[in-house]
C-alpha cells in the first residue's frame, strides 16, 4: 500500500484521506456487491428458459454418464475425516483427464487453464476475489462466459457441486471450454493451437486486448509446463509442449471492442509504457496546486522529472493496494491524495498506469526511494493470498517488471526489486510506521522464476561462499509457512525468535525473506547463522530440504577494525554530505536508524553516489539534484539500509574470473555510474 513521507502540515490531510480511503473500500465492495446480485438476477431471468432446456436435453442425454464418473473421481477428493484416507496424490489430475475426455477437450489446455486461473487450487470452493469458485474459476452470474449457471445448464449438475466439488468443477471447466468451441463455429479437435478463441471466450474478457492477453498467457503455461504440489497435496504436472503457434486470428470471431473504444482512452493520450503481451490502460493521476492546510500553496498527488535522465531508476518497489483496484484507479485521481505508477487488477492481471515512469511517485514512506524507483501496487489484501494473489496477475506484473527492467537497466535481483516492506525508514522514529506489503505470503520464488531470474540460478552458487541466498519450499499457505525463513537466537527449534519478535503477519523483526542475500556467521551441523541487524539469527537448512543457497559474491565490512566496540552507521537513505549542498538549499539531515559492529559483514546489494532530489515546488524547473559521497546498499535485516563508502571496506567476491556473481556485477556497475 502506498505511504506518505512525513511532512509538518500534512498529518491532518492524511488521517482524513485515510478515513475516506476505508470508506471508499467499503462502498466499492457494497456496490459491487450489489451489482453482483442484480447481474446475476438478471442473468437468471434472462437465461431461465434456456437453461431449463438445455439442462433437460442435457441430463436426458449425459446426467447418468456424468454422475457416474463423477462418482469415481469426486470419491477419490473427499476431504479427510476421521474415517477417510487423504486423497491419492493424482485424484485432481485424473478428474481433469476424465472431464477433457468426457467433453473433447485437449486435456493439456484444460490443464493450462486451470494452473493460470488458480495454479490448480480449489480453495474449498470459496469464491475468488472476481466470485470464481474452484481451480477452473466458474462464477455465479454476470456477463462472463464461464458462469456456474452455464456450466449447470451443459453438464446436468448442480451448481453446489460445480462450486464446491473439484471434479465437477473440472467438468464444469471441459463443458464450457467445449461450447466456446462450438458456439465459434470450431472443430474440436486434439490440437491446442486451434482453441485459442474458445479460450479467449473463456476469459470473460470485454475487450479484444484483455481476452488475447489472457489466451496468450494460457498457451505461454501450456508451453512452460508448469509442475505443483497443491496446498491439499495434489500433485500435477503439464508437460512442456514448448513455442505455441496458436491460431490467434480466431480473436476476431468473438467480436469484442478495442481496449480504448471499450474505456474511453482519447485518442491523443501516448500509449502505456507496458510490454505489448500484457492488456494495459492508462488511468492518469493527478497533478493540480491547491491552496495548502496553512493557506499556502500546495500540490499533489506526485512531481514531474525527467527520469532517468534526472535521476537513473534504481528500484522496482511492490506494493499490495490493501484495497480493490477500482477504488484505488480512482483515489489516484485525487490531487490531495498519494501516488504510484502502476495498479495491477487480481481477476485477470489488468494493467493500469497512472504515471509516466519519468515521473516521482509518493509512495515509498522514504523520499529517497522515490526518487529512485517506480511503484507497483497489486489489488488485494496481504492477509488473503489465496484469494488475492493470482496467477494471472503475478505473470502480468513479472511481465511488467521484466519490461522495466531492460528498460532501465535494473538488475533482476532482490537488492533491485523489492517489496514495500523491504523499504528502510527515514528516520529512528519513522519505523513503526513503515509498511509490510506485500506481505510474507508473497511468492518470492516463483515471482523470480516468472522474471527469468531463479534463486538458484542467479545465487553464484558456491557450497562454501559467505552468501547465503534464501529459498525456502513454498507452497502458497499462511501462518508459519511464508515465503521465508524465521530466525531464531540460537540453532534450536525451540529457541525464542530473534529480537523477541512473533511470526504475527505485520512482525518482520525474524524474517529473512526469500530471494534475500546475508553473510553466513556461523554454521552448526544442519543450522546456518547470518548477520541481521546486527545480530546472529539462526534457521534451519537441512541437506535433504534445502531452505537457503550458498553463494559467494561482495560484502562489507567496517573499516575502523575489528573492535566489537566499534559501529558503522546505517542509514536509511543515501544523502549527500552537508558540503555538497549551495548555500541557498538547507542540507537534509543524515541521521543513522542503526549501528552494526564494525567487525560483521553484510552483502553488498549496490553501490552509488548520494542523491537528494529538492523539489518544494509546483513548477518541475525549480527542482534540484544534489550529489554527493559514495555509499552502499546492504541487506541489514529484512529492509535494506545504507551505509557510507567511507565507514567500511568492500571484501570482493572469491570469483573474480571469468563472469561475476550478479550481486558483484550490479555493485560495479552502478559504482561506475
Amino acid at each position: 500500500m502506498v505511504q506518505p513521507v512525513p511532512r509538518p502540515g500534512r498529518r491532518a490531510a492524511r488521517t482524513a484521506r485515510t478515513a475516506r480511503t476505508v470508506r471508499s473500500a467499503r462502498a466499492a465492495r457494497t456496490a459491487r456487491t450489489a451489482r453482483t446480485v442484480r447481474s446475476a438476477r438478471a442473468a437468471r431471468t434472462a437465461r431461465t428458459a434456456r437453461t431449463v432446456r438445455s439442462a433437460r436435453a442435457a441430463r436426458t442425454a449425459r446426467t447418468a454418464r456424468a454422475l457416474a464418473g463423477l462418482a469415481a473421481t469426486a470419491a477419490l477428493l473427499l476431504p479427510v475425516t476421521a474415517h477417510a484416507a487423504p486423497p491419492p496424490e493424482d485424484a485432481l489430475r485424473r478428474a481433469y483427464g476424465a472431464a477433457a475426455r468426457e467433453y473433447g477437450v485437449p486435456e493439456a489446455l484444460l490443464l493450462a487453464l486451470g494452473y493460470l486461473h488458480s495454479r490448480w487450487e480449489h480453495h474449498d470452493g470459496a469464491p475468488s476475489v472476481a466470485g470464481g469458485h474452484g481451480s477452473l474459476h466458474l462464477r455465479d452470474g454476470g456477463d462472463g462466459w464461464a458462469t456456474v449457471e452455464r456450466a449447470a445448464g451443459l453438464t446436468g449438475l448442480s451448481a453446489g457441486a460445480l462450486r464446491t466439488d473439484p471434479a465437477a468443477n473440472a467438468a464444469g471447466g471441459a463443458a464450457l471450454l467445449a461450447e466456446a468451441q462450438r458456439g465459434l463455429g470450431l472443430p474440436a479437435g486434439a490440437d491446442p493451437a486451434d482453441w485459442y478463441g474458445a479460450v479467449a471466450r473463456y476469459s470473460g474478457a470485454g475487450t479484444a486486448e484483455g481476452a488475447a492477453a489472457f489466451a496468450d498467457e494460457v498457451y505461454a503455461v501450456l508451453a512452460e509446463g508448469p509442475a505443483r504440489r497443491t496446498s491439499d497435496g495434489q500433485e500435477l504436472r503439464l508437460p512442456a509442449a514448448g513455442r505455441q503457434d496458436p491460431a490467434t486470428g480466431q480473436l476476431a470471431l468473438l467480436g469484442l471492442p478495442a481496449a480504448a473504444d471499450a474505456t474511453g482512452s482519447a485518442a491523443e493520450e501516448p500509449p502505456p509504457e507496458c510490454p505489448a503481451d500484457v492488456s494495459c490502460v492508462r488511468r492518469p493521476a493527478a497533478y493540480e496546486e491547491y491552496p495548502g492546510a496553512d493557506g499556502e500553496p500546495d500540490y499533489g498527488n506526485h512531481d514531474k522529472a525527467d527520469r532517468p535522465a534526472s535521476q537513473r531508476i534504481e528500484y522496482l518497489v511492490l506494493h499490495t493496494v490493501e484495497g480493490y483496484f477500482d477504488s484505488m484507479t480512482d483515489l489516484v485521481r485525487d490531487p490531495r491524495y498519494l501516488s504510484w505508477h502502476y495498479t495491477l487488477r487480481s481477476s485477470d492481471g489488468l494493467i493500469a498506469q497512472h504515471l509516466p515512469t519519468a515521473d516521482i511517485g509518493w509512495h515509498a514512506g522514504n523520499w529517497y526511494v522515490n526518487t529512485k524507483s517506480i511503484g507497483i501496487e497489486h489489488e488485494g489484501f496481504l492477509a488473503e493470498p489465496g484469494t488475492w494473489y493470482t496467477e494471472a496477475m503475478y505473470r502480468a506484473s513479472a511481465r511488467l517488471v521484466r519490461h522495466l527492467a531492460a528498460l532501465h537497466d535494473i538488475p533482476l535481483d532482490r537488492a533491485h526489486v523489492l517489496g514495500h516492506h523491504n523499504v528502510p525508514p527515514t528516520l529512528p522514529e519513522n519505523a513503526s510506521g513503515m509498511h509490510n506489503d506485500p506481505g510474507p505470503y508473497w511468492d518470492w520464488a516463483h515471482y523470480f522464476d516468472l522474471l527469468g531470474a531463479p534463486f538458484a540460478d542467479a545465487a553464484g552458487a558456491d557450497p562454501e561462499g559467505p552468501l547465503v541466498v534464501i529459498d525456502p519450499p513454498y507452497d502458497g499457505g499462511t501462518g508459519a509457512d511464508f515465503s521465508g525463513v524465521a530466525l531464531r537466537t540460537s540453532p534450536d527449534p525451540g529457541a525464542p525468535l530473534l529480537g523477541n519478535s512473533s511470526l504475527d503477519i505485520g512482525d518482520t523483526g525474524a524474517r529473512a525473506a526469500a530471494g534475500q542475500t546475508f553473510v553466513v556467521a556461523e554454521e552448526r551441523g544442519e543450522w546456518l547463522a547470518i548477520w541481521f541487524e546486527g545480530r546472529k539469527g539462526w534457521f534451519h537448512n537441512p541437506p535433504g530440504a534445502p531452505t537457503a543457497h550458498r553463494a559467494d559474491g561482495p560484502r562489507v565490512t567496517g573499516a575502523s577494525g575489528t573492535g566489537k566496540q566499534d559501529t558503522v552507521p546505517v542509514y536509511g537513505r543515501a544523502y549527500p554530505e552537508a558540503a555538497a549542498y549551495p548555500e541557498d538549499l538547507p542540507p537534509e539531515p543524515v541521521t543513522p536508524i542503526a549501528e552494526v559492529p564494525a567487525d560483521q559483514e553484510y552483502a553488498l546489494g549496490l553501490t552509488t553516489d548520494s542523491e537528494f532530489l529538492a523539489a518544494r515546488s509546483f513548477d518541475p524547473a525549480r527542482h534540484r539534484v544534489v550529489r554527493g559521497e559514495t555509499y552502499h546498499q546492504i541487506q541489514l535485516g529484512h529492509r535494506i539500509g545504507y551505509v557510507r563508502a567511507a565507514d567500511v571496506r568492500v571484501l570482493p567476491a572469491a570469483a573474480t574470473a571469468g563472469t561475476s556473481p550478479p550481486a558483484a556485477a550490479s555493485a560495479a556497475g552502478t559504482a561506475r555510474r
